[in-house]
């Protein structure tokens, strides 16, 4: 059985998302760490989803990640100009309205991929373990949490064979000892964020 059309076109979002994020990247050395996992992930995800099914608004939330993903890589993720951009289309600078002292985009991305791959973590253990929705969500929290340590380990051990500068573009850590902790907990944030919507959304009067 093929894949339902906007899967697959949610699929291909991403894969045109690599060009537009790697041609002219604020910062080229760091390009391929940022855009080769999604080259290599999204045949494996066109794959795996005809041996193992999933909903497309799973699909759909995965696929959103990815391409916020891209989006951040094009600068790297704590040099996204968002502030100069509210402050040339609004005159308002984001970060002194908010009293950030840092760019806050990265915090933004880890908060996304607990929101993004929560669902989709709780579908994997319904659908393809067989577990109650409880124990499912208690999976999910746990990768999601798992998931977050595995990278900061996986940033810490890359940096180690790069530059100074270039380490510091690609962790984002932007002097922050407590870093990787917060990443994580955001990420976390997001998965609690996601479900407390799903709840509210399945309890809600009917149409």
């Amino acid at each position: 059985m093929g894949l339902p059309a906007a899967q697959r076109w949610w699929l291909l979002a991403c894969l045109a998302g690599v060009p537009l994020s790697a041609v002219g990247a604020a910062y080229p050395p760091n390009t391929w760490l940022q855009v080769g996992p999604v080259v290599v992930g999204v045949p494996l995800a066109w794959w795996a989803l005809h041996r193992w099914p999933f909903s497309t608004a799973s699909v759909a939330w995965a696929c959103s990640f990815v391409l916020l993903h891209l989006f951040a890589a094009r600068w790297t993720y704590s040099s996204v100009p968002y502030d100069a951009w509210g402050q040339a289309a609004f005159g308002l600078s984001i970060d002194a309205a908010l009293g950030f002292q840092r760019n806050m985009f990265d915090r933004l991305v880890h908060f996304a991929s607990g929101l993004c791959f929560a669902l989709p973590l709780v579908e994997a253990g319904m659908r393809h373990a067989g577990l109650t929705r409880r124990i499912a969500v208690t999976f999910m929290l746990l990768a999601v949490l798992a998931i977050g340590a595995v990278y900061e380990i996986f940033e810490w051990l890359l940096t180690l064979g790069l530059s100074t500068e270039a380490a510091e573009q690609y962790n984002g850590q932007q002097g922050d000892m407590f870093d990787a902790p917060k990443d994580m907990a955001l990420a976390l944030a997001g998965a609690v964020g996601a479900l407390v919507a799903d709840v509210t959304r399945s309890n809600g009067p009917a149409d």
